[in-house]
């Protein structure tokens, strides 16, 4: 396990996604064992969640999502890559990321995984981006976008205005996924 915490500890500082940090915040980390065996890092955050007050952004209801997608017989999800990660957290709310090792202290500047509020974080961003777009060919469920059309030659415009709309605002997919 110490190993495992050194190499994602790294990976972390190498993406830029953590920094060292003297925040007298401090959440704990576990570890838990994958489907194919590799640990994941997970950070204890309830402590901070309980003292958060609660985005109450809605999500979709399934039922009204079903409902938007008649007609629509040519589908494509894109599944963004990691995230959470790509959104940048307020300096002064970064020191509450902060998490403990016997490594030292180390904070988030992305949203990490975890945090009572992500989901809604996300999900309101995700819903103010593709806005001109919702209920005409997208649907947005926190970080999966499906874009569905009537047909072919529409489906293709309608993926080119969802990546251009990813690219302009500097969101990534996961290219295995799309």
């Amino acid at each position: 396990e110490l190993q495992e915490l050194k190499a994602q500890i790294q990976k972390l500082l190498q993406l830029g996604f953590i920094r060292p940090s003297v925040s007298p915040w401090g959440a704990p980390i576990l570890f838990v064992k994958k489907k194919d065996e590799s640990m994941r890092m997970c950070i204890d955050y309830r402590d901070l969640n309980r003292l958060t007050i609660k985005n109450k952004y809605p999500l979709p209801r399934i039922d009204d999502l079903f409902d938007q997608l008649r007609g629509a017989c040519v589908f494509s999800m894109i599944d963004l890559r990691s995230s959470y990660h790509q959104l940048k957290i307020k300096e002064s709310d970064i020191a509450k990321t902060t998490f403990r090792t016997r490594y030292g202290h180390y904070e988030f500047v992305v949203m990490p995984f975890g945090l009572s509020d992500a989901p809604a974080v996300f999900m309101d961003l995700m819903n103010r981006i593709f806005h001109p777009y919702l209920d005409q060919f997208v649907i947005v469920f926190i970080d999966d976008i499906l874009i569905y059309s009537k047909s072919q030659k529409e489906h293709e415009e309608h993926l080119r205005v969802v990546l251009e709309t990813l690219r302009r605002e500097k969101l990534f997919a996961k290219f295995s996924q799309c």
